[in-house]
């Protein structure tokens, strides 16, 4: 992993030199915050209803409604927003020709693939942080239990780590920014998706496809609960497209 830190740094203010971060960051809290803001309105309701009907009052619980809604939005956000940060990663060097003077600097392909990971990852993180003051403005209305939100957020974490991963692998592939983007967002909603078809197929298939679903595996995360199978399938996810990336990396070395 030689010169990995010089390739994060690089990343990492290309990210934030340019408006693509800011307008992602700005993206992903407006709407998040929107969904926070319709969830808490929605709580509001049905406490006002539950004046005056006590069996609605039992059944008002503050996970359900606001907070476990809300992570699975941003899941939803971070599926569209991630391809973004990810489209540019290596079709902008093969594009621009930089790839080759890249190749040529006393770096491994290790180090420039974690390079990007990293400080792609970092943009994730920073995303997320940003959004730290919903749960804080919970403690006004409520008791909101804060391991769902941080057993969610790592959900979150883990699940954005695989999608960067995803498009990291298929930027490596194209030159072109928009195809890269428009693939690695197709790729991840079919990863997404997969679990849906599980009841019209075979026991065995939709099994199968139950298992390498990545709604199916974050809904543990959702509910609160850390499973070392859901953890495993991320961090085997995350590894084997980052594997296949230097790969590719690799092959286009040797072509060069």
């Amino acid at each position: 992993m030689r010169g990995w830190y010089a390739i994060f740094s690089k990343e990492t203010a290309n990210f934030f030199v340019s408006p693509i971060a800011y307008a992602v960051i700005a993206c992903f809290l407006l709407i998040s915050g929107f969904f926070f803001w319709a969830n808490v309105s929605f709580m509001s309701i049905i406490s006002l209803q539950a004046a005056s009907n006590p069996m609605i009052a039992e059944r008002i619980n503050l996970n359900d409604v606001v907070i476990r809604p809300l992570v699975q939005n941003m899941s939803i956000i971070l599926l569209f927003v991630i391809p973004l940060l990810t489209m540019r990663l290596f079709s902008e060097e093969k594009k621009t020709g930089t790839i080759e003077l890249l190749l040529t600097y006393p770096i491994t392909d290790t180090g420039v693939l974690m390079g990007k990971f990293l400080a792609t990852l970092l943009l994730l993180i920073a995303m997320l942080f940003g959004t730290i003051s919903f749960p804080v403005l919970l403690l006004g209305i409520g008791k909101p239990d804060f391991g769902i939100f941080l057993s969610g957020y790592l959900g979150l974490l883990l699940m954005g780590a695989a999608f960067v991963a995803l498009g990291m692998f298929i930027s490596s592939l194209t030159e072109n920014q928009i195809v890269a983007g428009a693939i690695s967002f197709g790729a991840a909603l079919l990863c997404w998706v997969l679990s849906w078809t599980s009841s019209i197929t075979s026991e065995t298939v939709g099994s199968v496809l139950k298992q390498l679903s990545i709604l199916e595996h974050l809904e543990s995360f959702n509910k609160g609960v850390l499973s070392l199978p859901d953890l495993s399938f991320f961090v085997l996810f995350t590894v084997f497209f980052l594997f296949l990336t230097l790969r590719s990396i690799e092959t286009y070395r040797w072509r060069g």
